[in-house]
């Protein structure tokens, strides 16, 4: 099956956007009424997130998720398999002077979970040298094609889970900046529970953490899906002042505030799918079970 799906996906990369794109919407709706589980986890989250709207207008955001979801996905054989010019055009850049403002210091890319996050790192590596951190699959041909997905350009630093904190902290001192994901439940350890959305989420604190460390300004990059003929536009924006400070807790929730501002921006592109708020407080139920 692997195989197969690769395969598809290849045959696709040859398509353009223009007719890849809408194959990709179809394909989310699709999804949406078939992928039951997943479609519940969108829909709490929206419900926790925003409760104030209306069950319509929170099922329309999430069909609209599973499209642009979708949508990327497909589009993935364009990162793997596509030609640099045709990434580059892919995938535009604006507001570069923010990087390029403090590219002499130790930076951290916060990089949030929306659908473009993987088209804006392959963008910054047909150009920049960086560094980041992956998952090993369990599937090995998967893997395979990922890791060559992801240093066919200009070579990154890659490290896995499992190699840790160290060996990233070093990279970045000595330079290169770390295209960070850290906006995911990745359960209890490392993390504080901290309002996403008004609603205590457990997040890790490696954001503040790394900056210290390192010794690095934070330049968020978010990377948001257009529409079809238009592809992608990756926006760094400006360094943060007067972080990392002395609290994890009140820099944390910083990041959880300026991620949420972007999730207004385009509520429908934020990785809904995810279990954001499955590692619950003591006496609190998992709201997915």
């Amino acid at each position: 099956m692997t195989r197969l799906g690769l395969a598809i996906i290849w045959l696709l990369h040859l398509l353009p956007l223009q007719v890849l794109a809408p194959l990709g919407r179809g394909a989310g709706r699709l999804l949406y009424l078939f992928a039951r589980e997943r479609r519940q986890v969108a829909l709490t989250n929206l419900k926790w997130c925003f409760p104030e709207r209306s069950d319509d207008d929170r099922r329309r955001i999430a069909r609209a998720h599973f499209q642009v979801l979708a949508r990327s996905l497909l589009e993935h054989g364009l990162l793997w398999w596509s030609s640099k010019a045709r990434v580059q055009k892919l995938v535009r850049v604006e507001g570069l002077e923010h990087w390029l403002a403090v590219a002499g210091k130790p930076v951290i890319w916060l990089a949030p979970h929306f659908v473009g996050l993987d088209m804006g790192g392959a963008r910054i590596i047909t150009e920049w040298r960086g560094v980041s951190v992956y998952s090993r699959q369990k599937n090995p041909l998967l893997d395979k094609v990922l890791l060559h997905g992801r240093t066919r350009f200009v070579t990154p630093v890659l490290f896995s889970r499992q190699d840790g904190i160290r060996p990233v902290v070093k990279a970045v001192r000595e330079g290169l900046p770390f295209y960070y994901l850290p906006d995911m439940d990745f359960g209890g350890r490392d993390s504080l529970f901290v309002a996403f959305f008004g609603v205590q989420a457990a997040t890790i604190t490696g954001l503040s953490r790394l900056a210290r460390l390192a010794g690095a300004v934070v330049v968020p990059a978010v990377t948001q899906q257009l529409p079809a003929a238009q592809g992608y536009v990756l926006r760094f924006y400006p360094a943060w002042e007067n972080y990392p400070t002395d609290d994890p807790a009140a820099d944390t929730r910083r990041m959880n505030a300026f991620i949420e501002d972007r999730v207004r921006e385009m509520p429908e592109q934020y990785y809904w799918v995810h279990k954001r708020f499955k590692t619950r407080p003591p006496g609190e139920a998992n709201p997915y079970a």
